[in-house]
C-alpha cells in the first residue's frame, strides 16, 4: 500500500517518548510514526506531501461530550445570548433580551407556510436576564395558534406557548409536577423542566429528540462543525439510538467523504435497565471504525444555571429549591451493577455535588459486588465535586470529563447567583483532579456551548468569565495539560487511547491541522489559534472547502 509522508512546520505528538517531530508517515489510514525524514524513509518507497509544510499538526481533537443534534438544531431559530457560528460559517448574533428573542421568532414565523408547523428556537438562556422568566404569554406574542417551542441552552428546559401546551392538554388547572412551573392563575407558565415534563409537549411541538438523533442532514452538518474545529472523534453523549436510525448512521459514517468518528452513547431513559444493558451489548457488535457503539449514558440530575441540578447543603446561593433527579438513584445502582457484570462502560451526568455523591455511593456498592480493574466509568460535568469527592473518585477508578466552558459562559452567574463565590471558584476543578491522579478530560457539551476544543482548553488554562473575572486562580492548568485533556484525556475516558489521542506508530492517522503552535502562543490567545482542517484516518479535509 502507498505510503505518504506529511511534512509539517512542527508536530505536537502528545507521545511522551517523542513529543515533537516534523514529518509523519501514513499508510492505509494508520500512522507509521513521526520523527525525521531519514527515519520514516526506512518504511520504504513513499510520496512526500508538503501541503502542511507551514502548518502545525496535533492529534485530532477528541470531543468527549457533545451531541450530534447540534447539526439538526441549526435548522431551527438560534435565540442564544452569545454570537454563534453555524456549520456553514455564518455568524448569528446573540439575542440579548427576552424581547429580542421574541422579535427574532416573530421575524421567522411568517416564513412557515403550514399554519400547523411548530416554530422552534434553541440556545435560550434566561439566566442572563435576571429574575425575568419567559412565559407562555411572551411566546403567544409570536403566535396564539402555532405551537412555539424554545429550548434552553442547557437542553434541560423548554419554554412553550399556549398552543403548544394545548397539544398535550396541559393548559388547564390541576397540573401537578415538580418540572411544570405554575403561574398565579394556577395554569402552567410554559416553562418545563426535565424529560418527564419536556417530552409530552416537545414531541408534539417540534422538539422531538428521537427524530434529531436519527437525522442524516443533521449528522452531516455536525461533521462540518467538527472539521472546522479540528475534531476527528466526537461523542453523541446521550442518544436514544432509535433502531430506525442505525442503518442511516452506519451508511453515513461509512461514506468515504464523512470526516468524523462518532461515538454514540445509548441513554438510559424510557426502557428498563436490563433491556438497555442487553441492547448495548448488541450495539457493541455492530461497531465500525467511524461508528463506535456499546456505551451507556445516564443523566442523574439537571442544570445548575437552570436550577434543576441536585446540590448538597447549603443548596443554591439565591435560595432556590433543590433540583430534580432525572434518573432514580436505585436505577443508577442497578445499571452500574449490570454494566460491570457485562463489561460495559457507563458515563454519568452529575452537575450538582449531591448527584456526584449519589453516583459515588452507587459505584462503591456496584464495585463491591462486581470488582473491575479498568472500568473507566466517567462522571460527566461533575462540576461541583470537592476535594473529598475527588479522593473517592480516584479510589473508585473513575474518570472525570469537566465542563470547562462554564467558566466563560456562566461563571459570573454562578459567582453571583447560583452557587456563590467559594463554590464558583472551584467549579470544574481541573487542577484538583490532576493533583489527585484522576484521569481528566474537558468538553463543550455542544450544542450547550459551541464545539471548539481549543476554546475549551483556553477556558481551563485561563478560567476567565465573560466579564473578565479570573474564576479560581488555583484551579487553572497549564497549556500542555489542557491540550492533553482534549486529546489523550477524552480518548482514555472512551477506552480509545490505544487508537487515537496521540500521533505515534500504529495509531489512527487523525490530525488537527493548525496555523500556529498552541504551545508557542500567549496562553491568553490559545482560543484564537486558527484551524485549517483535519486529517481523519489518513483522509484530508480542509475547512475552507466545506
Amino acid at each position: 500500500m502507498p505510503i505518504t509522508i506529511y511534512e509539517a512546520r512542527s508536530i505536537l505528538t502528545m507521545n511522551p517518548s517523542r513529543p515533537r517531530a516534523t514529518p509523519v508517515a501514513v499508510r492505509a489510514g494508520l500512522g507509521l510514526g513521526a520523527g525525521t525524514l531519514d527515519e520514516l524513509g526506512g518504511w520504504g518507497a513513499h510520496t512526500l506531501d508538503r501541503r502542511f509544510a507551514d502548518k502545525v499538526l496535533m492529534p485530532g481533537f477528541v470531543e468527549g461530550h457533545s451531541h450530534i443534534m447540534e447539526g439538526t438544531l441549526w435548522r431551527f431559530v438560534y435565540v442564544g445570548y452569545h454570537d454563534r457560528m453555524d456549520p456553514n460559517g455564518k455568524l448569528w448574533p446573540g439575542a440579548r433580551s427576552i424581547d429580542a428573542v421574541i422579535e427574532r421568532l416573530q421575524q421567522q414565523e411568517p416564513l412557515l407556510t403550514d399554519p400547523a408547523q411548530p416554530l422552534v428556537g434553541w440556545g435560550f438562556d434566561p439566566i442572563y436576564f435576571g429574575s425575568r422568566r419567559c412565559t407562555r404569554q411572551d411566546l403567544d406574542r409570536v403566535s396564539q395558534t402555532r405551537p412555539i417551542t424554545i429550548a434552553h441552552a442547557s437542553l434541560h428546559i423548554l419554554n412553550v406557548n399556549s398552543a403548544a401546551l394545548k397539544l398535550a392538554d396541559w393548559l388547564r388547572p390541576g397540573i401537578e409536577h415538580p418540572g411544570i412551573l405554575l403561574g398565579t392563575d394556577g395554569l402552567p407558565t410554559g416553562e418545563l423542566k426535565g424529560p418527564e415534563a419536556m417530552t409530552p409537549v416537545g414531541n408534539r411541538a417540534g422538539f422531538d429528540r428521537m427524530i434529531m438523533a436519527g437525522d442524516e442532514q443533521g449528522l452531516r452538518a455536525f461533521a462540518k462543525l467538527c472539521v472546522r474545529k479540528g475534531v476527528t472523534t466526537a461523542t453523541d453523549l446521550a442518544s436514544p439510538l432509535p433502531e430506525s436510525a442505525l442503518p442511516m448512521m452506519l451508511s453515513v459514517t461509512g461514506d468515504d467523504q464523512f470526516p468524523t468518528r462518532i461515538v454514540p452513547l445509548l441513554r438510559l431513559l424510557a426502557h428498563p435497565v436490563p433491556d438497555t444493558i442487553e441492547r448495548s451489548v448488541k450495539l457493541q457488535a455492530a461497531s465500525t471504525d467511524r461508528l463506535r457503539l456499546g456505551r451507556i449514558k445516564i443523566v442523574a440530575d439537571g442544570s445548575i444555571q437552570g436550577f434543576s441540578a441536585r446540590l448538597r447543603a447549603p443548596g443554591y446561593y439565591n435560595g432556590a429549591a433543590n433540583g430534580l433527579w432525572y434518573t432514580a438513584p436505585e436505577q443508577i445502582r442497578q445499571a452500574y451493577e449490570l454494566a460491570l457484570a457485562a463489561g460495559l462502560q457507563i458515563h454519568t451526568h452529575t452537575n450538582g455535588d449531591e448527584a456526584t455523591e449519589m453516583a459515588l455511593d452507587c459505584m462503591e456498592h456496584a464495585l463491591a459486588r462486581h470488582p473491575a480493574r479498568d472500568h473507566r466509568f466517567t462522571l460527566q460535568h461533575c462540576q461541583l465535586a470537592d476535594t473529598a469527592q475527588y479522593r473517592r473518585i480516584r479510589a473508585l477508578g473513575l474518570c472525570v470529563n469537566l465542563f470547562a466552558n462554564h467558566h466563560f459562559y456562566w461563571g459570573d452567574q454562578h459567582y453571583a447567583t447560583t452557587v456563590g463565590p467559594e463554590r464558583a471558584e472551584r467549579m470544574n476543578a481541573c487542577r484538583t483532579a490532576l493533583t489527585h491522579g484522576v484521569p481528566l478530560a474537558i468538553h463543550s457539551d455542544a450544542p450547550v456551548t459551541p464545539l471548539d476544543p481549543l476554546f475549551t482548553a483556553w477556558c481551563a488554562v485561563n478560567r476567565l468569565t465573560a466579564s473578565g473575572r479570573t474564576l479560581g486562580e488555583l484551579e487553572r492548568i497549564e497549556p500542555e495539560q489542557a491540550l492533553h485533556a482534549i486529546t489523550l484525556g477524552p480518548a482514555y475516558t472512551l477506552k480509545l487511547d490505544g487508537e487515537i489521542g496521540s500521533i505515534e506508530t500504529g495509531k489512527r492517522a487523525d490530525f488537527a491541522v493548525l496555523e500556529a503552535d498552541p504551545l508557542q502562543v500567549d496562553p491568553r490567545t490559545l482560543k484564537d489559534v486558527p484551524v485549517w482542517g483535519v486529517v481523519q484516518g489518513g483522509r484530508v479535509f480542509e475547512a475552507a472547502a466545506l
